[in-house]
């Protein structure tokens, strides 16, 4: 396995997640449900998260962070197993996708500044970034031909990531905002690595069929 193809979090556990998801798939599917709210429960779940964060429920935060992870994992099989993906559709859930992380991280930013924390406000700002580089850049690769879906911390990792942090204690969630802000950046960093790299094959393809 090359590097740029480890995920903190391995595909395969993923796909046993998915698995486990399958009969509930199967029944929203049977149910004729689109995707689409699921796409939009996500993100009210989210701003709730937010919300509570704010507040001052960690904990609860945490699993409304979960649970609107979940409901994204959930929308995206179901177009699939209904057969209604589009690319209108991919479209969308990223958009609502991205528009969910940075109110969750406003939610964050919020509570921070509320408690003077500017040292982790600061692990959120980077971690935003990094989050939202992660997406760039993979849109930005495809969008010139590359593929770039490699990465070691994706969305559902950082999903994980804090809401698993939160559930535990603030201090984890502390570490878990700087891991996210590190992992995040490295991600989008592999990106533009795969991107260079499959530049540098078609450049040399190019050359060995002009000699």
């Amino acid at each position: 396995m090359a590097y740029s193809d480890l995920r903190l979090i391995p595909q395969s556990i993923q796909d046993r997640f998915i698995h486990l998801l399958s009969p509930l798939i199967t029944l929203f599917s049977k149910w004729g449900m689109s995707p689409n709210p699921f796409t939009f429960a996500g993100v009210v779940i989210t701003s709730l998260a937010a919300v509570t964060f704010m507040m001052g429920y960690i904990r609860l935060a945490g699993m409304l962070i979960l649970l609107g992870g979940l409901c994204d994992t959930v929308d995206g099989l179901i177009a699939r197993t209904t057969h209604k993906a589009t690319r209108f559709g991919a479209l969308l859930d990223s958009t609502v996708d991205r528009y969910s992380e940075c109110i969750m991280f406003l939610g964050f930013g919020a509570y921070f500044i509320l408690n003077e924390d500017y040292g982790t406000l600061a692990g959120a700002f980077l971690a935003l970034c990094g989050s939202f580089m992660v997406s760039y850049t993979r849109a930005r690769s495809e969008s010139l031909g590359f593929e770039a879906k490699v990465g070691i911390v994706q969305r559902p990792e950082r999903i994980i990531l804090l809401g698993m942090g939160a559930l535990i204690h603030i201090t984890a969630f502390q570490f878990a905002i700087w891991l996210v802000a590190l992992l995040a950046n490295i991600t989008a960093l592999q990106r533009i690595r795969c991107a260079y790299q499959q530049n540098l094959t078609g450049f040399k393809q190019d050359a060995v069929l002009k000699t």
